[in-house]
């Protein structure tokens, strides 16, 4: 990658679920051409000299147990033996300006001449020293880019960056360099900024499909439309050890410089036991590998749709109890994502246009956890248009600022609405390929999330093919829009 620059408990109302929409997870049926250019934007910086480059370190300061000086030009900071706490060993700058609900990323380079366990902070100067980001992070002698995302809980004028290095017998010396406290001023920061465009997965069904078949004659025009275009990767209970297919996945876009699109899709009871039924066989099982999902990213670039119909189709549960566990599993998920794959941008699935009164899926992703992450989704695995996503999308969003103080960015699955939505959701005919994965187009990323071409089951102009597998008919009415 390139460095960067309550749940509580609800008695919900009853919604009827006007589209039952499948998301059908791809089974494993085991050349990457260039993806798309990610859109850069324009970031303003709230720190001042973040690279030492003056000689100076002013205005960064520090306390007593800590000496501070350039060396090299970089910040050196040499640390005092015995300091009970991190706090004890601090330096920092003070004076920021932030704002409630608006997204930020701290970034820097560091080492250590031992290895160490330090603290990063964005944190009110004053006490009780109220803190919006407060992450730890592994210092060795080997030089490395962290990067922190996070959406600001404060407004205030007397915001400070920390860096607190005590709680240690011994001393110790720390090197900081390039230090920056961004906000955006558009899309196309975190991890699109990392990296040079959307992962092309050269195992996706289509591509394996196309691979296995280079003399049908459909194989050129599906290669061309559909297998050479960035689309999402779903996991789920299908994927064996998560740790190791995830990491796989996202290690590979990692040494292409590409953004990969995960999907996590197991929910126990998903899809309500429908075509893509399965999950989890237990809230235990599905916090254990929701966590060792986002662990397997790290600090990874990434983009993580969770859960598909998770907070749509809480409808079909059977009782406030479990509507009440499945939204814990969800905000567990979302902590998850945000203390373990630092880099990531994780949307929760928000249904689509027709599904969910907007005001009432604000209240289901607030109490999913929404505020933990960068956003939600739209349109996953259906077919309205981006028009109106984009207007669901805003409403979503005005109804959690009327009811909560914040608002959220959203993405929009254009996989297959290039013809819109005829109504039905499982293989309908004459619907077509959209837009191709980018940032922007009236969302935040306008993507591939659901894989043209795989089944949403055993119906529609499909009814022999199991949901999330590949069907090269279903591929070319995509393409042709029949």
């Amino acid at each position: 990658m390139r460095p960067l620059r309550f749940l509580r408990r609800l008695s919900l109302p009853f919604v009827p679920l006007l589209v039952l929409a499948a998301c059908g997870p791809s089974e494993p049926v085991t050349p990457e051409p260039p993806a798309l250019t990610a859109q850069e934007a324009a970031l303003t910086e709230l720190l001042t000299n973040g690279s030492f480059s003056s000689g100076t370190t002013a205005p960064w300061w520090n306390n007593a147990s800590t000496q501070s000086s350039v060396e090299s030009g970089k910040w050196r900071v040499d640390v005092a033996a015995n300091t009970a706490n991190p706090w004890d060993a601090i330096v920092g700058q003070s004076g920021l300006t932030l704002t409630a609900g608006k997204t930020y990323t701290l970034a820097f380079t560091a080492t250590a001449t031992a290895s160490i366990t330090a603290r990063a902070t964005v944190q009110q100067e004053v006490a009780p020293y109220a803190s919006t980001l407060t992450q730890t992070f592994t210092l060795d002698g080997t030089s490395r880019r962290f990067s922190f995302p996070f959406t600001s809980s404060f407004s205030s004028g007397q915001g400070q960056v920390t860096f607190q290095l005590g709680g240690r017998a011994n001393a110790v010396t720390v090197r900081l360099d390039d230090i920056s406290l961004t906000t955006e001023s558009g899309t196309g920061s975190g991890p699109v900024a990392m990296t040079s465009g959307f992962y092309v997965d050269p195992n996706s069904n289509p591509a394996v499909w196309v691979r296995n078949n280079s003399g049908d004659g459909r194989a050129a025009r599906i290669n061309a439309s559909i297998a050479s275009k960035p689309m999402a990767r779903w996991f789920g209970n299908w994927s064996g050890d998560i740790t190791q297919a995830v990491s796989g996945f996202v290690a590979a876009a990692d040494a292409a410089d590409k953004l990969p699109v995960l999907v996590a899709y197991n929910i126990p009871g998903r899809d309500c036991g429908s075509h893509s039924g399965g999950g989890a066989g237990s809230p235990d099982a599905y916090r254990a590998w929701i966590s060792a999902f986002a662990a397997a990213i790290g600090n990874r670039p990434a983009v993580v749709i969770v859960e598909p119909d998770g907070v749509a189709q809480l409808d079909c549960l059977p009782n406030d109890t479990e509507r009440a566990t499945r939204l814990s599993l969800l905000r567990y998920a979302s902590e998850q994502l945000r203390d373990r794959a630092t880099n990531t941008w994780t949307y929760l699935d928000g249904g689509n246009a027709h599904w969910i009164a907007a005001d009432t899926m604000a209240q289901r992703l607030e109490s999913a956890g929404v505020g933990n992450v960068r956003g939600f989704s739209i349109n996953v695995s259906n077919f309205y248009p981006t028009a109106e996503s984009t207007t669901y999308g805003n409403a979503v969003n005005a109804a959690l600022s009327s009811r909560y103080g914040y608002t959220r960015q959203y993405v929009v699955d254009t996989s297959r609405n290039g013809n819109g939505s005829n109504g039905e959701w499982c293989n309908p005919a004459g619907r077509k390929l959209g837009v191709p994965s980018q940032t922007g187009g009236g969302a935040e990323l306008l993507l591939w999330v659901k894989t043209p071409g795989d089944s949403d089951g055993q119906c529609g102009i499909a009814p022999g093919t199991p949901a999330g597998q590949f069907s090269p008919d279903l591929a070319i009415r995509l393409i042709d829009g029949t």
